[in-house]
């Protein structure tokens, strides 16, 4: 049984740092790309950041490219996500995925990815 569990959110102040975890169990070995969504109250399920099996490549949502940095353990079987500079607009409930069919090109889009987590709320003050 593959689960996804995400940890690290909390509440936090404008300009604080906040740091994800996504611990994987049940997948055979870590060639699959791995991504983070976040979904806020009234809005649809956004793409964050994702990561491609070895970590060399990652690709970012606009809105958080230069605050936000994706990478991942592969010992471990977890992803993280730096959030650095955090605004109130960040503020979300944030999901971890896998997308088993893509291993060396992350995709941004939710349809992709095939396991979730529960998600982990992250809240920010202004």
């Amino acid at each position: 049984q593959v689960q996804l569990v995400e940890s690290g959110g909390g509440l936090v102040q404008a300009g604080d740092s906040l740091r994800l975890s996504c611990a994987a169990s049940g997948l055979t070995g870590s060639t699959y790309a791995m991504g983070w969504f976040r979904q806020a109250p009234g809005n649809e399920r956004e793409f964050v950041a994702a990561i491609n099996w070895r970590g060399i490549t990652t690709v970012y949502a606009d809105s958080v490219k230069g605050r936000f940095a994706i990478s991942r353990d592969n010992a471990k079987n977890t992803v993280y996500l730096q959030m650095n500079s955090l605004k109130p607009e960040d503020t979300a409930v944030y999901y971890c995925a896998t997308d088993l069919s893509a291993a060396w090109v992350p995709s941004r889009s939710h349809s992709q990815y095939d396991y979730w987590g529960q998600g982990t709320q992250v809240t920010v003050s202004s």
